[in-house]
């Protein structure tokens, strides 16, 4: 655990920054449906304030994926920290890219034809090209008995593995190679960010400060009945941050990768405890190369709280094989439904009025929700909030 740091009483972080054990008294939110809805997609869940669990999500983009490290590697530790999107200082939401439309243009589609049609997908899983392929090759043995010859027959199967197998090849140069341009591609902005040493949540509707935000699990279906649920990090008091050219609330998406729901709890409560000053900076492997510019991260790790070298992700990372990233992915993901992420207190219930009113009960076991109404599922209440918990990150592997 750590101390609660005060803002202003360390070097680095502003009057304004954010502590879990001072949240002031705020305005009650507007009532429900005050904006509607759009779409099919609606909240599920309202997650809690405070009372962190210290659990990393295992998103391929925070944990167990080479891709941060490739970039590391090759920007160098100085140009890494000012063009990747997470910093000791913001967690940014919008990349500034000083490019042509043009440019942009080629760029969108040679993504979507090379990564659509490639044989493998995101986290090294099979992707769309198995697909057509495998309903090409159908195609191609009703086809064999009414084809002249089999040449004839099998040609349009070779054309489609044939643009897949080449889709692979685009694709993975586009990993491995797009790095060279990061400096137009990945020009990460200080300007719609989530910002630790001020607190505040900067966008192109104002700065808000973080306490003004509250996490949700949305869902959404297709057509099919098939459920989709993002985090969704939204503005409280939308009167004051609608974009006043679509009169949407502000909000964030946090995309995690896996379909557990528990991720999504994951996902909030490390973006909390990134803001929050009082907590070092959690323990994943973009943030490990700043965690000494951070005031409260390097008392952390000078007073020996962490438990691990100032190198622990850059030396697994340098010797680590696909294989075993998989299977400590896979552990990680085991320990993230695990955690008690259900029925917790809620700080902000202390400091908005009426808060409590929009909060539903929620199943033990968060990734119930995926089942519910269809399983018996039980739900529960949330206790009344005290004073905060504080643990540190819990080692991951």
């Amino acid at each position: 655990m750590t101390d609660a740091a005060q803002p202003g009483e360390q070097q680095g972080y502003e009057e304004t920054a954010f502590t879990a054990e001072r949240i002031p008294r705020q305005a009650p939110p507007p009532p429900k449906g005050t904006l509607g809805k759009l779409g099919d997609a609606f909240d599920m869940a309202r997650l809690p304030w405070g009372h962190y669990v210290g659990v990393n999500p295992s998103e391929f983009e925070y944990e167990y994926s080479e891709a941060w490290y490739r970039n590391y590697r090759y920007m160098g530790e100085k140009n890494f920290h000012d063009y990747t999107m997470l910093n000791e200082t913001r967690w940014s939401q919008f990349v500034d890219e000083n490019i042509g439309l043009i440019y942009r243009f080629f760029r969108f589609w040679f993504v979507f034809c090379s990564h659509l049609f490639s044989f493998i997908g995101p986290g090294g899983k099979k992707g769309g090209g198995w697909l057509f392929s495998g309903v090409t090759a159908v195609g191609t043995i009703l086809f064999l008995f009414a084809a002249d010859t089999i040449l004839a027959a099998l040609t349009p199967l070779a054309i489609v593995v044939g643009v897949c197998g080449l889709c692979t090849v685009l694709r993975r140069l586009f990993e491995t190679q797009s790095i060279r341009f990061y400096k137009s591609n990945q020009n990460w902005s200080d300007d719609v960010a989530f910002c630790r040493r001020s607190g505040l949540v900067k966008s192109f509707q104002g700065n808000f400060p973080f306490y003004e935000f509250d996490a949700f699990i949305e869902m959404a279906a297709d057509m099919k009945g098939n459920q989709r649920h993002t985090l969704k990090v939204r503005h409280r008091y939308p009167q004051f941050s609608k974009d006043k050219r679509n009169g949407l609330p502000l909000e964030f998406t946090f995309p995690t990768d896996t379909g557990s729901i528990a991720e999504r709890y994951a996902m909030w409560d490390m973006l909390s405890r990134f803001m929050d000053v009082s907590q070092p900076l959690p323990d994943i492997p973009r943030l490990e190369p700043f965690r000494h510019l951070d005031p409260t991260t390097r008392a952390f790790d000078e007073a020996g709280k962490r438990g691990r070298p100032v190198t622990y992700w850059r030396d697994l990372y340098a010797k680590v094989d696909e294989e075993e990233l998989n299977r400590l992915r896979d552990e990680h993901h085991e320990k993230v439904n695990a955690a008690p992420w259900g029925s917790r207190p809620d700080l902000m219930a202390q400091s908005v009025p009426g808060y409590e009113d929009s909060y539903t009960a929620e199943p033990e076991d968060v990734n119930a929700y995926a089942h519910a109404p269809t399983k018996n599922v039980r739900f529960v209440e949330r206790p009344e909030a005290a004073s905060p918990e504080s643990p540190s990150d819990r080692n991951d592997t």
